[in-house]
């Protein structure tokens, strides 16, 4: 029996174990956007303030939506950054077992998402 099925077998594995990692990830994206999405209501500004003839600020609202995408996204930082250290290092492996064995690329994977503020 050739050693080649078995490394075929070995980079099937390790690829799935990759998306995993980056399921894993695009769900705490999913979360922080729902969690943000829950707090918009929250956010606007009170209607009150526009019957005295001044308008809300629309930068106020922008503040309030970065300071708080800020805060629910560091509460989920260490977490990020230790999947998005797993996703690449799962990358080299692949590349490597790829390369030492001389198996073929089956598209490349796309570089680790940063999840967070811009």
């Amino acid at each position: 029996m050739s050693p080649f099925p078995d490394r075929r077998v070995q980079l099937f594995r390790m690829e799935a174990a990759r998306r995993q990692t980056q399921r894993q990830l695009d769900i705490i994206q999913r979360q922080i956007t729902r969690r943000m999405t829950a707090l918009i209501p929250t956010l606007q500004p009170r209607r009150t303030g526009y019957r005295g003839g001044k308008p809300p600020d629309p930068r106020a609202f922008l503040e309030r939506y970065r300071s708080n995408l800020t805060a629910l996204t560091a509460e989920r930082q260490p977490e990020i950054d230790a999947l998005s250290r797993k996703l690449m290092r799962q990358d080299r492996a692949i590349s490597a077992l790829r390369e030492r064995f001389g198996l073929p690329s089956e598209g490349a994977h796309p570089a680790p998402r940063h999840i967070g503020p811009t």
